[in-house]
Formats: C-alpha cells, sequence, structure tokens
C-alpha cells in the first residue's frame, strides 16, 4: 500500500535537496543560462549561511559553548532568510536552491516550538517500497485540464491511481478526511472567495489541504513548510506571505488561500492548463517539473518519460490530491456522508478575560461533538497565543453559533469558573519531572567542580512579537529585552519563530 504524508511541501523539499546537494554537471552546448552577478552574490550568500549553521551546529566547533553556538546559527538562519527574500526580488534567481538549503539546516530541534501546534511528520515511505498508486498507472494515462469556467467534475477522468487513491480516503484516511472537511468548512468564508475570484475549482483547493495539512492552520514540517497549504519560506515570500507585527502570513487562511491560486494561475500559465503537472510542481518543485516537461514537451503526467523520471512522493502525491478533490464534489458516488456544518462566521466579544484555551473548556462539546471548538478557535484566530490571556472587549473570529453558546456556558454556571481554575493552574505551576515508574531512576552525577549557572533563555513562538513575550516574563517593556538580544528598535516587531533569547534581564 501506498503511504500518506500531510506535508507534501517538506516532500518537494527534502526532493529537491537531494539535487541541490549534488554538484551539476557543465555542458558546453550554447545558450546555457548564466547567473547575473546579483544571483551569484545571492548564491554564494546562501552557501556561506549553510555553511555556518552546520559549523555551528556541531558541539566540537564552540567547544560546548551552547549560548555563543546558538547565536551563531540563529545569525545564518535569519541571514538566509534575507537572502531568500531579495532572491525573490531578483530576476533568475532560482527560489528552490533556498528552499533546499532550509530543508537540509531543518535539523534545527527549535524549528518546532512548543504548542499545540502540528508538526507534520516526514517521509514514512521505506526505500524500496512499492507504491500501490505508481503500480497502477497505466502505460500512457491522460492529462485532466483545467478549463476556467468549466467544473472539474467536466474535465476529470478516472484513472487507475486516482481510484487507489480514492479507496484509501475511504478506508484507512476516512477519519482525515473528515477532519479536513470539518476544519474546512469553519474556514471556507475565508478562503474559498480567493480561490473564487482566481477563477479556480474549490475541489482542488480542499484536495490540496486535505493532502499537506488536514485542515490544520498551525501544521508545521521539519524541513521549514507551514501552514494549511504547508509554503516554505521562500515560496511563500515570493507570493506575498511574510510577517507583519512577527506573526508569520503563512498561518493566515485568507492569505495562504490567497497566494496558493495565484501560484496554481501561474503554473498553469507555464504549463498550458495540465493540472497535473501542476499539482506536480505544488509537490515536487516547479524546477524539476519545468525541465522535464521542457525535455518531453507533448507528454503528460502520466507518460512515462514524466512520470518514472519524478520521486515516489510526488507520484503518489498528485492521485491522492485529484481523490480528494473528486470525493469533495461527488461523496454521494461513494456511500460518503460528510456532516453537516454550520459554518457561519459570527464575533464574539469577550465580556471578561479569558484565553483561547478557556473558552475552549467552558464552551464544551455542545455543536461540535466530535472535538470540542479549541482547534476552530485556533483556526480562526491563528496569531493569538492559545495561553495568553486576552482582556475584555476582546473581538474573535468564530462560528456564528458560538456567540450564543459563549453566554450560555462562559458566562453562565460554572463552566466559566472551572475553566479559569484549570488556567490558573497551569500557568502557576511548573511542569514537574516525573521518572517512569517502570524504570529505574538513574545513578547520581558525579561530583564535578561547580559551574556558572546558565542564563535563562526562551524560544519564540509561532505569532509571539517581542512585546507579548517582554509580558509574558515580566520585563518593563519590549525595549529592555530587545537591548538584551541586540534587537535594533526597528526590528522590535518582527523577531523569527525558533530563535532564541537571552532573558535573564526578565527573570531577575
Amino acid at each position: 500500500m501506498f503511504t500518506i504524508r500531510y506535508c507534501a511541501a517538506a516532500v518537494c523539499v527534502i526532493a529537491l535537496a537531494g539535487c541541490a546537494g549534488q554538484p551539476q554537471k557543465k555542458s558546453a552546448k550554447a545558450g546555457d543560462e548564466k547567473v547575473s552577478p546579483a544571483v551569484a552574490a545571492l548564491y554564494t550568500r546562501l552557501a556561506d549561511d549553510e555553511k555556518r549553521y552546520f559549523a555551528a551546529r556541531d558541539p566540537a566547533t564552540f567547544k560546548n559553548d551552547e549560548a555563543a553556538a546558538t547565536a551563531s546559527y540563529q545569525w545564518a538562519w535569519n541571514d538566509a532568510q534575507d537572502a531568500a527574500v531579495l532572491c525573490t526580488k531578483t530576476h533568475g534567481c532560482d527560489t528552490t536552491k533556498f528552499d533546499a538549503a532550509f530543508a537540509r539546516m531543518s535539523g534545527n530541534p527549535n524549528a518546532v516550538a512548543a504548542g499545540d501546534e502540528t508538526v507534520t511528520p516526514e517521509a514514512t515511505t521505506n526505500a524500496g517500497e512499492a507504491s500501490a498508486v505508481a503500480a497502477a498507472v497505466p502505460e500512457v494515462g491522460r492529462t485532466v485540464t483545467l478549463l476556467k469556467g468549466r467544473e472539474l467534475s467536466e474535465v476529470m477522468t478516472l484513472n487507475g491511481p486516482v481510484k487507489v487513491a480514492l479507496e484509501e480516503w475511504l478506508t484507512s484516511l476516512r477519519p482525515n478526511l473528515m477532519d479536513t472537511y470539518e476544519n474546512y468548512q469553519y474556514l471556507r468564508h475565508l478562503m474559498w472567495p480567493e480561490y473564487e475570484k482566481a477563477k479556480l475549482p474549490e475541489a482542488i483547493l480542499f484536495g490540496i489541504m486535505a493532502k499537506e495539512s488536514g485542515g490544520r492552520v498551525h501544521a508545521y514540517s521539519r524541513s521549514g513548510a507551514a501552514g494549511l497549504l504547508q509554503f516554505m519560506p521562500a515560496t511563500g515570500q515570493r507570493f506575498g506571505l511574510t510577517y507583519e507585527d512577527g506573526f508569520d502570513q503563512r498561518y493566515d487562511p485568507q492569505l495562504a488561500a490567497r497566494a496558493n491560486a495565484a501560484y496554481i494561475n501561474e503554473q498553469l500559465e507555464i504549463f498550458n492548463n495540465k493540472l497535473e503537472m501542476v499539482i506536480a510542481a505544488y509537490n515536487g518543485g516547479e524546477g524539476r517539473m519545468q525541465r522535464l516537461a521542457k525535455g518531453a514537451p507533448d507528454a503528460n503526467f502520466w507518460d512515462p518519460q514524466i512520470f518514472a523520471q519524478l520521486p515516489a512522493e510526488t507520484r503518489d502525491y498528485v492521485p491522492v490530491v485529484l481523490a480528494a478533490a473528486w470525493l469533495y464534489l461527488h461523496p454521494e458516488k461513494y456511500n460518503l456522508q460528510f456532516p453537516k456544518i454550520d459554518g457561519r462566521p459570527g464575533t464574539l466579544v469577550l465580556q471578561k478575560r479569558a484565553s483561547l484555551a478557556e473558552l475552549g473548556v467552558c464552551l464544551g462539546s455542545e455543536g461540535n461533538a466530535h472535538d470540542g471548538w479549541f482547534r476552530t478557535l485556533r483556526n480562526l484566530n491563528p496569531a493569538i497565543d492559545p495561553r495568553d490571556p486576552l482582556p475584555a472587549s476582546s473581538r474573535l473570529r468564530v462560528p456564528q453559533q458560538l456567540v450564543t453558546l459563549y453566554e450560555r456556558n462562559c458566562m453562565r454556571g460554572a463552566w466559566g469558573s472551572v475553566a479559569s481554575d484549570l488556567h490558573e493552574a497551569v500557568l502557576a505551576t511548573p511542569a514537574p519531572v516525573i521518572a517512569s515508574a517502570t524504570r529505574r531512576a538513574p545513578p547520581p552525577p558525579p561530583v564535578a567542580k561547580a559551574r556558572p549557572k546558565a542564563a535563562p533563555t526562551y524560544v519564540v513562538r509561532r505569532g509571539e512579537t517581542l512585546s507579548s513575550i517582554a509580558r509574558k516574563l515580566g520585563c518593563d517593556n519590549a525595549n529592555e529585552l530587545a537591548k538584551a538580544n541586540g534587537i535594533k528598535p526597528k526590528d522590535i516587531g518582527n523577531v523569527h519563530p525558533g530563535r532564541v533569547l537571552q532573558v535573564g534581564v526578565c527573570t531577575q
């Protein structure tokens, strides 16, 4: 059987990283494209940053000076991100080189911050493992083309690989499909209008989301892809997903859908409306797909001269996305019943101080008995740390039905008090270190010369700003924390997730 992964963007980066790590052969053919000095300088800068990053990750480099090592690899990572932004603005610069470099560097253990965010798994297909989708590909298949103004069901034909993927979605992956559907219905008013304006089928948006994130806004890949549609940093920057007051816009459902629609339309033009080629480019890298298309201009995705040259992940990815899209359009044909979701949007104005976590407790499961409301609150308000208390009068995006439920469950009766009591306990009690009852306690460490106590540090979470961190840790203001970390005043509102801050000034 074939395996399903919820981070196709990570797959494409890993695949590209494998290619980027090997020296390219020089060709003597006339017309070889040469990069400009500006592009060459960016590539050199990226190579230097990557070298510095891995040197800092080697314990021997700084002789166990963790603070110096952290500062060095964080500097290299941030400088590479700055170079990636410049690459998107420089003619002839290949952003996939930057995506590949970020993939190689993403062994950083601080890249995934603590919290409830979903960390998407890496590839689970074993080397040499047979793929049922790949095995079902006929010698010559059929290209599905997206014609603007036509329904996807009018132009899409089911072939062997898509049928195999349909069976997977309807059996072992049915829970994932249903979760995606529920999550999407509460986000639909933000995302679908962006696809509608781009004249793209909604089913394609659903299919990509089902494969990429399962409709979890805070999905994050260890290779650096993030959000509902798993944009890599450089690709996100290219389509307008930047940092706004410290918030990574790849986690914004509306902006991510807009960027994804722009990407799909751009690639449709490049690949002459061959939809499978576009979806493959989204997973396996547009550079790879353009090279293959150039070598076989009349071939479609299923033809051996294209299909056989692709990684197994990409060969699986395309039919899986198409199958999810098809089920979104035609559930009744496969004995599939999607739940009826009241996704009408509303605005909740808090009547008293509360966090998203507290609201998740007091709202309970009424109206959403499957999972409760915490995930929906997180998805609709992605820039808010779920455990940060929000002042009264704060406005939250919620399903309309929660406005009444909030009044009944959180403002009356005991549930609001229960939620507050639990939340205050979490904030006031440090996490204990508990030895496993089934394991022998380790022997006491040998007596050694006392070492100076390490300065306290804090890893920046996604969506946090220096101001919110300062408030959380008890600093008088963000400038105090910025000064302690050498952050310029103009950069206070833009601290990258994963950055390690020295916070001794806040904890004295």
